[in-house]
């Protein structure tokens, strides 16, 4: 079965970092850009980092620019999501994507595969 899998998340205060890990199972994410998302109660959803096949190029969203950083790990087929003086606002449920294309974009749309979501709830 092809699946993607997020975990890290969790409860964290103001200021705190957390790493989210993207892990694909069933098929080879070497293969694939990827995306990291988000979604918070109310709100669209919203592209956070995107990064490239090989990871060469790495792209973010303004919201996250300077605190959070993507990276992969294609011998252990995981993605990560390093995210450090977190901010209420980055309180969502955090998707990571993958896309069967040497580049990936902060949109939505053109992903081949979704993970289930891990909650990140920022708060003190």
């Amino acid at each position: 079965q092809l699946q993607l899998v997020e975990s890290g998340g969790g409860l964290v205060q103001p200021g705190g970092s957390l790493r989210l890990s993207c892990a694909a199972s069933g098929f080879t994410l070497g293969y694939y850009a990827i995306g990291w998302f988000r979604q918070a109660p109310g709100k669209e959803r919203e592209g956070v980092s995107c990064i490239s096949m090989s990871g060469g190029t790495t792209n973010y969203a303004d919201s996250v620019k300077g605190r959070f950083t993507i990276s992969r790990d294609n011998a252990k087929n995981t993605v990560y999501l390093q995210m450090n003086s977190l901010k209420p606002e980055d309180t969502a449920v955090y998707y990571c994507a993958a896309k069967h294309a040497y580049y990936s974009r902060l949109e939505a749309t053109g992903y081949d595969y979704w993970g289930q979501g891990t909650q990140v709830t920022v708060s003190s």
